[in-house]
C-alpha cells in the first residue's frame, strides 16, 4: 500500500533560521529537523578532531562529469577534483592535502564561500548572491595536462533543496544540505580539449556537510539529476548512517519542489561485485522503488595516519518510480546518477 504524503513528511519541518549548536558545542534540540531551503548556521566548536566540514560539487550532463571538493577534517584539509568521460571511460583525478587544513576555508552556511589555494591545486566556490555559485578550479598538472574549470551554478527562483540534521546524540550529529538538479553552465578545459556544460542539459549537485562525527562510519549515498518526460528531476537517497536516528536524508525534487521522504531505505547490492545492479527501496511503502544499473566504478582509497577511507562510487542509470508529495507516482527511466559505498575511520 502506498504511504500517504502526510506520513512521508512526518519529520519536523524547520521554517525559521536556527543555529546548529549551543555555546558549548552540543546539538541544539530545536535545530533537529529538515527544511526546504538552508536555514541552519553550522556554528561547530570544540570536540577536536571530530569536526568534519566539506563542500562537494558534481556537475554532469549525459556525456561527462566534473567534481570538485574542499574539506576540513580538523587535523587535515583536503581538496580533490576528478573528471569522467562517460563515453571513453577516461577518469582523471587529483588530490591535495594540507596539515591542520591550512589554506582551506569553509563557511558555516551553504550559501557561503569555500576555497583551498595551493600552487598545485586551486579550488574556489564563491557565493554570488542571487546569481548563484561560481566554481573555479585550476591545476598545472591534471593527468599530466593543465586544468582550468569555470562554471556558474544558478538555481531557479524558488528552487527547493533538502536540508536536514541527523542526530546520533547531542555530541555526535551532522547537518547536510543536498541540492540537486541545479542549472549550471560553463566549461572544463584539460590540455587542449574543452568540455562544455551547457544550460538546459547540464546539472549541478551540492553535498554540503557540517558535523561532529564518530571515529568510524559507513554510509551509502545516491544522487541523480536530469530530465524525465519534460520535467526536471533530482534524487537524494541515503542509507545506513542515518538508520535509527529518526531522520533521513531522502528526498525527491520535481521541477524545483521537494518531497521529503522520512522513511528509511533498504539498499540492496552485492559487496563482492558492486557493478551488479543495485536496488533502492523504502522499507514499508512504494515511496521509492528504484533499480540502479552501473556502467563505471570509481575507487578512492586514503591511508594517512588518522584518516583511512575507501569510497566505491558507481555511475549509472536509475529506473523505477518515486512518489511525489501530492501522491503522484513519477516514473523514472534511465536517469543518470551515482551511488556509493563509503567506509571511513577519521
Amino acid at each position: 500500500m502506498v504511504q500517504s504524503a502526510r506520513l512521508i513528511t512526518a519529520e519536523p519541518e524547520i521554517t525559521e533560521p536556527v543555529r546548529l549548536c549551543t555555546k558549548s558545542g552540543l546539538l541544539r534540540r530545536r535545530s533537529v529537523g529538515w527544511s526546504r531551503r538552508p536555514l541552519h548556521t553550522c556554528n561547530l566548536r570544540g570536540q577536536w578532531p571530530r569536526k568534519k566540514r566539506w563542500n562537494y560539487w558534481a556537475i554532469n550532463n549525459d556525456r561527462y562529469l566534473f567534481s570538485a571538493t574542499v574539506a576540513n577534517l580538523d587535523y587535515l584539509g583536503i581538496a580533490f577534483v576528478y573528471f569522467l568521460d562517460f563515453g571513453t571511460r577516461r577518469l582523471i583525478e587529483k588530490t591535495f592535502t594540507t596539515p591542520l587544513a591550512v589554506g582551506c576555508r569553509l563557511s558555516d552556511e551553504p550559501s557561503g564561500d569555500a576555497t583551498c589555494a595551493h600552487k598545485t591545486l586551486f579550488v574556489s566556490f564563491l557565493d554570488r548572491g542571487e546569481a548563484g555559485t561560481r566554481i573555479s578550479v585550476a591545476a598545472p598538472r591534471f593527468g599530466g595536462l593543465p586544468l582550468a574549470a569555470d562554471l556558474q551554478v544558478t538555481p531557479a527562483p524558488g528552487q527547493e533543496s533538502l536540508n536536514v540534521v541527523i542526530p546520533w546524540s547531542r555530541r555526535r550529529f551532522q547537518f547536510t544540505s543536498k541540492q540537486n538538479a541545479l542549472p549550471v553552465s560553463g566549461s572544463v578545459r584539460i590540455g587542449g580539449e574543452e568540455y562544455a556544460f551547457e544550460a538546459g542539459d547540464s546539472f549541478a549537485c551540492l553535498d554540503f556537510g557540517r558535523g561532529i562525527w564518530p571515529f568510524s562510519s559507513f554510509w551509502n549515498w545516491g544522487a541523480a539529476s536530469g530530465r524525465q518526460n519534460g520535467r526536471v528531476l533530482g534524487l537524494n537517497l541515503g542509507g545506513s548512517w542515518t538508520d535509527g536516528t529518526g531522520m533521513t536524508e531522502n528526498g525527491v525534487c520535481i521541477d524545483g519542489r521537494l518531497t521529503k521522504i522520512g522513511e528509511e531505505l533498504k539498499v540492496g547490492y552485492s559487496r563482492r561485485d558492486l557493478m551488479r545492479a543495485w536496488t533502492v527501496r523504502t522499507r514499508g511503502s512504494d515511496a521509492v522503488d528504484l533499480r540502479f544499473e552501473p556502467f563505471f566504478e570509481r575507487v578512492a582509497r586514503t591511508n594517512l595516519f588518522l584518516l583511512k577511507s575507501e569510497v566505491h562510487q558507481l555511475f549509472g542509470h536509475y529506473s523505477g518510480s518515486v512518489l511525489s508529495e501530492d501522491g503522484e507516482t513519477v516514473k523514472i527511466e534511465g536517469l543518470l546518477g551515482w551511488v556509493e559505498q563509503h567506509q571511513a575511520r577519521w
